[in-house]
């Protein structure tokens, strides 16, 4: 069976503190590798569009909250500093594919939303991602997809309980 980069360095590990509990790093390790693969692999169909995954991520939460949100609602949606969200929603306004609404009340607050355009490209759009995205966890197969998503799952209320709430 063929090693992962992770086994490699728990077994360094091992060698240099012999009896260090290594066993957060084994999934912590392996999450954090999983998670930089699949963004390189994920981001190359969206790269077709002239799209990266912080894009897709803006236009897709628009589109499945199917109403309007602030740039705040959309960092917190979206899991990005509201930096961030701004300088992206500024390029997806360029492109004309969001457009942006001030507040009656308070001209400082801004109500986006998707443009005919923005709609069209993302209801395009995520058929294809989702095959592609399928494609990469093929060699699990559909129970084992299941399992790991299930578990993946738990560990996330876990983590959003414990560090949820330090994030705005």
């Amino acid at each position: 069976m063929t090693e992962d980069i992770v086994a490699r360095v728990l077994r360094q590990w091992q060698q240099v503190h012999p009896g260090l509990d290594t066993a957060p790093m084994a999934v912590i390790g392996r999450l954090n590798r999983c998670a930089a693969l699949l963004q390189q692999a994920t981001d190359a169909p969206l790269v077709r569009e002239g799209l990266t995954r912080a894009e897709f991520d803006i236009l897709g939460t628009l589109r499945r909250t199917g109403r309007e949100l602030t740039p705040g609602q959309i960092a917190r949606e979206t899991f990005a500093s509201g930096a961030a969200v701004t300088k992206r929603l500024r390029v997806l306004e360029a492109r004309g594919l969001v457009a942006r609404r001030p507040d009656e009340r308070d001209r400082r607050v801004a109500h986006l939303s998707l443009t005919e355009e923005g709609q069209e490209l993302i209801d395009r759009l995520i058929p294809h991602q989702l095959g592609y995205e399928s494609a990469l966890l093929e060699g699990l197969g559909d129970e084992r997809r299941t399992d790991l998503a299930e578990t993946l799952a738990d560990l996330l209320v876990l983590l959003e309980g414990r560090l949820g709430g330090l994030q705005p």
